[in-house]
């Protein structure tokens, strides 16, 4: 029988009728967190690498950078059949360097990449009067031909920011029609309005036939994962950067105590114990092995 892959799981998974949930993630640690929490997959957040780098998320972090941790996620969830989405922004270039480092993450298994229809190097969605300049329709689909040329098994999913550009309902579906026509799995629409009107909009527009659209409410908060599956347009919704958040308050937090404090007696209350980091670090499984092999 066939080995089932991460991305046969993952094209399962993108139900319209119940939409799959991905955590973002910027490491082992936050992955296994997720697939522990019972997220249907990961996504290797561009944004949340960055950040843990602690510099701009802006096309930085060099390729290899993000390809060995896409590598280290997927080997580190592999038992889980828990599929890895890797946000790879631009694509690292033109159409090019797309094909060049398409056939690496497939290597390095990821189920999906998502490519957006930025110039490189990019700017980050949700910056606030940050630089958001678009190629040309024909220039991303070129690269979308390249991606779907270069890879016998991932998904191909099209990210258009024209929204969050400004450019309109009418240029965002004319985008995301183009891409679909392309060859892309999926198509990515990302909006950075406060209130999900403009997602709702474009959501009730996008034909029934087409490809499954993926959503990222970081902004629109309110739109619960229920609104999203009545649309019967969704078929991936992406809490895009919520593990690095959650690390950065809670370091905040305890740190500040301990300070605070002039000591580490009062914050056990506050963090995990050493006995669930053994455990998230598959301690059991080296305890098996060492009295099996060592003599």
């Amino acid at each position: 029988m066939a080995v089932q892959t991460g991305a046969d799981i993952l094209r399962k998974l993108l139900d319209k009728s119940k939409p799959a949930i991905a955590m973002a993630a910027h490491n082992p640690l936050s992955a296994t967190i997720a697939a522990e929490a019972g997220f249907d997959s990961v996504w290797i957040s561009g944004f949340e690498l960055s950040a843990s780098y602690a510099v701009p998320d802006a096309s930085i972090i060099p390729m290899g950078t993000h390809l060995e941790m896409t590598r280290c996620i997927a080997e580190s969830t592999s038992n889980r059949k828990f599929p890895v989405i890797a946000d790879i922004d631009t694509g690292f270039g033109n159409a090019i360097n797309v094909a060049y480092s398409i056939p690496r993450y497939e290597a390095a298994g990821a189920a999906a990449v998502v490519i957006e229809d930025k110039k490189f190097p990019k700017d980050s969605s949700l910056r606030l009067n940050g630089r958001q300049e678009l190629v040309s329709i024909e220039e991303f689909q070129g690269k979308i031909a390249a991606a779907k040329a270069k890879t016998h098994l991932m998904l191909i999913i099209a990210r258009t920011e024209a929204l969050i550009a400004g450019l309109g309902e009418e240029e965002a579906l004319r985008r995301a029609l183009s891409y679909a026509e392309a060859g892309a799995d999926a198509i990515l629409i990302h909006s950075k309005k406060s209130t999900p009107e403009e997602i709702l909009s474009f959501c009730r527009a996008w034909p029934d036939e087409q490809v499954p659209l993926v959503l990222v409410p970081t902004s629109y908060t309110q739109l619960s994962f229920a609104d999203i599956a009545a649309l019967k347009k969704v078929g991936l919704i992406i809490c895009g950067n919520h593990a690095i958040r959650a690390c950065v308050a809670s370091m905040r937090k305890v740190f500040g105590r301990i300070l605070k404090d002039g000591s580490i007696a009062y914050v056990n209350e506050d963090i995990a114990s050493v006995s669930d980091v053994f455990e998230i670090q598959g301690d059991a499984a080296l305890r098996a092995l060492e009295k099996e092999y060592l003599r």
